[in-house]
């Protein structure tokens, strides 16, 4: 069976739930083969979880210059692997850093490059939205190695066990891979909610919130809920709530399993961001609102009355 590449995200060596929802995208294409680059001793943490999910076969590569430069290194190391294993297709997660190494990795494989991927058929044909999510477009790399950047949460992750026999990668960086380094790292303190692109539920708040100290009503039925929270552009730029939470086109992409905007107009701009979520309620008192559009449920009301009544009643059917 043809081998497909899949990038692991990992955090410290911990694989990310994108991950496996890669690997169980790949079992489409061909015998999924995962590629973990990452500092030294951190790919025992991540060899269970990829047998979980059905990697055959896993390229390893430990080295601390894989964390202290920017992507450079790792696209090097991605475009040896793929030069060498002559892969059917490549697919990596639609996060910053994993985007441009698959990305640097087509240019120096002469291969083609698609991002922002929601869907794969078995022949390679790859489902995108394009124009700020205003147009839905199915695309075929025409040159090289396949290379997928997919949106997290755009395929359920499905265990499937597998070997995950680990074959190690030689590693040559180049000098000038190396010409960026890591100077200092902080690490964000942690909210204790999932993370906004890989959440299964986000709770997103915008300008009808009317100010910062009203999120809480946001951040409280997202906790019943077991999400994460969200904030429109608007909301963001405001100061109401923290850049790094920003759904949109200039923001973070997600496509969770429910989404509920909450005083959120719907833009195009937020659209983009979010449209692929499996089911989307809005809570606006504007009929009129474009988010409705979009919406398989919309609650048309003021929302400082709906949402505390919301999780008032999520939270007692839950007892």
């Amino acid at each position: 069976m043809a081998e497909v590449l899949v990038l692991v995200e990992h955090d410290g060596g911990a694989p990310k739930k994108v991950t496996g929802e890669l690997l169980t995208l790949a079992r489409r294409l061909g015998e999924p083969s995962a590629v973990f680059l990452g500092a030294e001793g951190t790919f025992e943490k991540a060899k269970n979880y990829l047998a979980e999910y059905g990697a055959a076969k896993v390229y390893v590569a430990e080295s601390n210059d894989l964390e202290d430069y920017l992507v450079a290194p790792k696209a090097e190391a991605l475009a040896s692997v793929i030069s060498s294993s002559s892969p059917v297709a490549v697919l990596v997660a639609a996060t910053p850093d994993a985007r441009e190494a698959g990305a640097r990795a087509a240019i120096k494989t002469g291969s083609g490059f698609l991002w922002d991927v929601t869907d794969l058929t078995a022949d390679g044909k790859a489902t995108q939205e394009i124009f700020g999510g205003s147009t839905i477009v199915t695309s075929e790399v025409a040159k090289g190695t396949p290379i997928f950047a997919v949106r997290p949460n755009a395929t359920a992750a499905e265990p499937a066990t597998g070997d995950a026999t680990e074959q190690r990668i030689e590693l040559s960086i180049s000098d000038a891979a190396k010409g960026a380094r890591v100077a200092d790292r902080v690490v964000e303190s942690k909210s204790g909610r999932p993370d906004l692109t890989e959440a299964a539920v986000v709770v997103s708040g915008g300008r009808g919130l009317a100010g910062a100290e009203n999120f809480e009503l946001v951040e409280k039925l997202a906790d019943t809920l077991g999400g994460a929270v969200g904030a429109s552009r608007a909301a963001t730029d405001a100061g109401w709530y923290p850049h790094q939470n920003q759904v949109g086109q200039t923001g973070k992409t997600v496509s969770p399993q429910l989404y509920i905007a909450v005083g959120i107009s719907g833009a195009i701009q937020h659209r983009a961001g979010m449209q692929t979520s499996k089911t989307i309620i809005a809570i606006n008192k504007d009929e009129e609102a474009p988010i409705f559009e979009l919406a398989d449920f919309g609650l048309i009301g003021d929302l400082f009355n709906v949402v505390p009544q919301l999780t008032d009643e999520i939270t007692k059917r839950k007892g």
